[in-house]
């Protein structure tokens, strides 16, 4: 967009936009947690007034960087979009927070009995009587009693220790469905040693939360004794990697979080950081349902919630038989001259907001990349089928690493295919290896190009997806 130009007054309420408030007129749905709000589409986001902070990938800032982070808009479209145009702001500023020295960890008070504990897990919850049991015979569930303003609230409280079984997390969750459901991290809580059994195996479960643990318990009872489980309460990674820190003999991880857009992505994210510290094994599970709760569901013959598909997962196929399609009348022996100029075709259609066009210049641009990719592969001596190609590219799209904005990516692009030019042009005999590195530099481009209109066909589904539940609940309203 053209320049603009904001007074220091303007740029200031924007900086004291309250996140939530703004957040809510954007259709956006919140979970309170503490006094936090935690983003439904993300479970590792959480907003405070006028910040925000992602968990995951520990950053965070105020209204300004949020907006230009989640909605892919540049400095003044996001300042804008915070002053609603020309007339100002339509969001109420955050109310000055006062700095809170943290609080030391205390669990909270027991009540004398567990009787709403069990009766909602086993009652409500379809929870295994024996695997209750066991966590609370442990000391890591009981049922606490707290008054608040004159009245008793009891919880199901899930606990977590250290390796010298001192309790430093605690994981509050009401008992009662009926309503807003309350779900906490006690203040204090030490997020490495969240709720967790250790076995003797070399297997460990990952989940977000403790229901979800001991739902798939429930679901898988044999010999559940023998693995490691540990809940995230979350989609943070650091209980996952204290439970790898605190026990070298575990070699296989599977990640079985839940089965909607933001399990989706951490699981793709957690997968990532696990490799990076060199665990091969490493395995996603998802329950059939929204999560292992609703497979419990399911399974007694009740009505569960269905999985969500990623938009992305659910974009990528089509698009990339398109490409691969397109590699028919590609010409990958100009790729040289082709390639800069649809980057460049892309930059200027996006400029006259013409988006299809832009979208049709990166399927043709991973066509392309596609192509040379398989004829460096035949030249290896491992000719590649338009199913294999098409199968070897759309594993290269994940959710989780696509998620700029779409106007920032011709840069990326541009810089990325130098890179591979400058392998493919570089001097001398190259070693098989080098052969092979060049031929993934190919694959990896085609796919950075197809990722554009994947992520572009995605967030058009969302937009669609979020006005048809919007219908669904004035019809119902």
């Amino acid at each position: 967009m053209s320049y603009v130009y904001f007074s220091d007054d303007q740029k200031l309420r924007a900086s004291e936009v309250d996140l939530a408030e703004f957040l809510r007129h954007q259709g956006e749905k919140l979970i309170r947690s503490g006094p936090e709000f935690r983003l439904t589409s993300d479970h590792s986001v959480t907003v405070r007034g006028n910040t925000w902070y992602d968990h995951a990938a520990e950053r965070g800032g105020g209204p300004i960087s949020f907006v230009q982070t989640f909605y892919g808009l540049s400095y003044p479209e996001a300042v804008t979009r915070l002053l609603d145009g020309e007339h100002g702001t339509v969001y109420a500023a955050a109310s000055k927070q006062k700095e809170q020295p943290k609080k030391e960890f205390a669990l909270p008070t027991a009540n004398r009995d567990m009787r709403r504990v069990y009766a909602y897990l086993l009652k409500r919850r379809f929870l295994d009587r024996n695997v209750v049991n066991a966590f609370a015979r442990s000391g890591l569930l009981y049922e606490s009693c707290e008054k608040i303003n004159g009245r008793e609230h009891h919880n199901a409280v899930f606990v977590g220790k250290d390796e010298a079984g001192t309790a430093c997390h605690a994981h509050k969750r009401s008992v009662n469905d009926i309503g807003k459901t309350f779900r906490i991290n006690v203040e204090g809580s030490d997020p490495r040693c969240s709720f967790h059994h250790i076995g003797s195996s070399d297997r460990l479960y990952v989940f977000e939360a403790p229901i979800d643990l001991l739902s798939f318990l429930t679901r898988y009872p044999r010999g559940w004794e023998e693995h490691s489980f540990v809940s995230l309460c979350g989609t943070s990674e650091h209980a996952m990697l204290w439970m790898l820190e605190q026990n070298p003999n575990i070699q296989s991880v599977c990640l079985c979080l839940d089965h909607d857009e933001a399990g989706i992505e951490a699981s793709g994210r957690l997968a990532d950081s696990l490799h990076e510290r060199g665990y091969d094994s490493v395995g996603i599970l998802q329950p059939a349902y929204k999560d292992w709760n609703e497979d419990v569901k399911a399974l007694r013959g009740l009505s569960a919630q269905e999985a969500e598909e990623h938009p992305q997962l659910i974009a990528a196929p089509e698009i990339c038989d398109r490409i691969v399609q397109r590699m028919a009348v590609s010409r990958p022996e100009y790729w040289e001259q082709d390639l800069p100029n649809l980057i460049d075709y892309f930059r200027t259609s996006l400029r006259m907001g013409c988006a299809d066009r832009a979208m049709e210049c990166m399927e043709q641009a991973s066509a392309q990349a596609l192509a040379v990719y398989g004829r460096e592969m035949r030249q290896l001596g491992e000719p590649r089928s338009a199913e294999k190609l098409e199968e070897e590219l759309r594993c290269r799209i994940q959710p989780h690493q696509n998620k700029s904005s779409i106007k920032n990516r011709a840069g990326e692009l541009a810089a990325q295919f130098q890179g591979v030019l400058a392998k493919a042009n570089a001097p001398g005999i190259r070693s098989e290896t080098e052969k092979r590195e060049l031929a993934d530099s190919w694959l990896e481009l085609a796919a950075s190009f197809a990722k554009v209109p994947v992520k572009h066909e995605a967030d058009i589904l969302k937009q669609q997806q979020k006005q048809e539940q919007s219908m669904l609940k004035q019809e119902m309203g």
